[in-house]
């Protein structure tokens, strides 16, 4: 018998591995951080004595948020009910000019990572400014974190133009190279606010730190019309002509793409996130995901920053786009649970160029790993796991939560037992936030 961290032990165990259909009183052997055995629960107790049993209903690979603002959660609910333009000119971006600096991004992270993490989200890939101090918090709370710093044209709090934020997302790429739970990245905010010469620079920084590139694309109609009018070009044509957009690359909203564009992210092998809860309540549109599919388009799913979705939710995501797809093209089969699930574990994990790691329950990937209880009236009977889990599942039946073999959720609270405190910042930050609105 050999000596393991943990036996986690499901009635259901849903790997998202190729092929792998869901095992029934399934069970996962965890060693050093790492999944070492999958399979039935009677047989991975006669092989292992573990220090700690964990057991649970439904056991399934850590969610994914590949397109994230961890920090503007600090900003749920500060500017609501507006069209993207006037949200982001008129609110957004005044308010990020006062309140930014390091403290804020540190604590505000920590509150979307609790978040995050409560609701079973392993992983998140985010865009933002201060991105040292957000992997503070990252490390902090224990969440894996793709963490891009922003670039932008135009003067912001730190930088001076496009120049300074290359150069702070150099620094960055260069400080967290190699580190096991920060992915360094680098992040243009769009083709609206960045010239074709600023997306030039960062992708040649990219590649030569073999970084992610992150952008938002084609998120409104406005953002087509002002590019086409300025450049000739629709965005992704515009992208593509510049060759930034390859398999490195991962592009966030892409709601208003044409054929043409669709057939240039599925050529190219870039990622997309969708990001449908924001995309909704800013009116910006519907993306196309079921062509994208078809395509072989990877598609992912984002929840965007808490200031315009309102919350930090994949569950919530992955259930809203199996249905509303399906209606959007007047296909119920359209968008199917298991590929919704996809979506949310090992597609994000390939648009994040992360598979090797994480998304899927298999051996000698990290142990990543979240358990869902079963046990509640909205969860039986059970037919089918994955129409449990896409239609009927919500975040407060996640119970634990594991990220690199570190247990960080028990009974659906931090372990490290630190919540109250975190809470009690955001509400210290909210009211002076909101006494100088």
């Amino acid at each position: 018998m050999i000596e393991i961290d943990y036996i986690i032990h499901g009635d259901y165990l849903v790997t998202m591995s190729e092929d792998s259909p869901p095992i029934i009183d399934g069970a996962v052997g965890v060693l050093a951080g790492k999944i070492i055995d999958i399979g039935k629960h009677c047989d991975l107790i006669n092989k292992y004595v573990p220090l700690e049993t964990i057991k649970g209903g439904v056991i399934m690979p850590g969610l994914i948020n590949t397109h994230c603002h961890a920090a503007m959660v600090y900003f749920r609910g500060y500017a609501d009910d507006l069209h993207l333009m006037d949200w982001l000119e008129k609110y957004i971006w005044p308010a990020e000019s006062k309140w930014l600096s390091s403290e804020f991004v540190s604590d505000a992270v920590e509150l979307a990572a609790f978040e995050m993490l409560s609701a079973g989200i392993t992983t998140y890939s985010d865009m933002y400014f201060y991105q040292s101090s957000a992997a503070k918090s990252v490390k902090k709370l224990g969440i894996r974190a793709v963490l891009a710093s922003g670039v932008i044209d135009f003067p912001t709090k730190t930088t001076r133009g496009a120049a300074d934020c290359i150069d702070n997302a150099i620094r960055f790429m260069q400080d967290f190279k190699g580190d096991p739970m920060i992915t360094p990245s680098i992040a243009l905010h769009s083709p609206y606010t960045c010239c074709p010469d600023t997306y030039i620079k960062s992708k040649e920084a990219a590649i030569h730190h073999n970084a992610l590139l992150q952008t938002h694309l084609s998120e409104t109609q406005w953002e087509v019309d002002e590019v086409l009018k300025k450049y000739s070009r629709r965005p992704v044509q515009l992208l593509d002509y510049y060759n930034i957009l390859d398999n490195n690359a991962l592009a966030s909203h892409c709601v208003w793409l044409d054929d043409m564009e669709l057939d240039i992210i599925a050529k190219t092998g870039t990622g997309v996130s969708h990001c449908l809860n924001s995309n909704l309540k800013l009116a910006s549109g519907i993306a196309r995901v079921p062509e994208m599919l078809d395509k072989g388009i990877k598609v992912s799913l984002g929840t965007d920053g808490a200031a315009s979705n309102n919350n930090l939710d994949i569950l919530n995501e992955m259930s809203t786009a199996a249905r509303l797809h399906k209606a959007m093209v007047n296909d119920s089969a359209a968008l199917k649970a298991k590929d919704a699930m996809a979506m949310a574990t090992i597609n994000g994990a390939k648009v994040l160029g992360l598979s090797d790691k994480i998304g899927s329950i298999e051996k000698g990937k990290a142990a990543d790993i979240i358990i869902a209880s079963l046990s509640k009236p909205h969860l039986a009977p059970i037919y089918d796991i994955y129409s449990h889990i896409v239609y009927s599942m919500n975040s407060q039946d996640i119970k634990t939560v594991m990220v690199d073999g570190k247990v960080l959720i028990r009974e659906g609270r931090l372990a490290s037992g630190a919540g109250g405190e975190i809470i009690d910042k955001a509400n210290y930050w909210g009211k002076r936030i909101m006494s100088e609105k």
